[in-house]
């Protein structure tokens, strides 16, 4: 009988400036609206010779929650993946030349704008 491994989540999204890449147990959609959850964060292993800054203050960062809320609008891309990877912080390259997002209204599931 061949056992299942428990699924691994990779999740980059954006955070103040920047582009964060997480890795996690569980994905899903949060009891918040218009927020991912993401649980049982994953980090490389401590006993490594060689320590990555960015990985380690991405730990002492976020290391302590048992749950993290992110607002949709901020997540880039979740991946399921098969093994883990080094958590990452990258620095968000400005465009070249002035882009401004349209805003996109979120409404309720089922429920649109009021018409007159």
């Amino acid at each position: 009988m061949s056992r299942k491994r428990a699924a691994l989540y990779k999740i980059v999204f954006q955070s103040q400036g920047q582009v964060v890449e997480l890795y996690a147990r569980q994905v899903s959609q949060g009891g918040l609206f218009g927020f991912v959850e993401v649980e049982e964060l994953v980090f490389g292993a401590r006993s490594e010779v060689v320590v990555d800054p960015s990985e380690e203050a991405l730990r002492t960062e976020f290391g302590g929650a048992r749950r993290l809320f992110l607002p949709l609008h901020s997540i880039v891309r979740i991946e399921e993946v098969e093994k883990e990877g080094a958590a990452r912080v990258h620095a968000v390259k400005e465009p070249s030349g002035i882009v401004t997002p349209f805003p996109i209204p979120v409404f309720p599931p089922g429920k649109g704008p009021r018409r007159p």
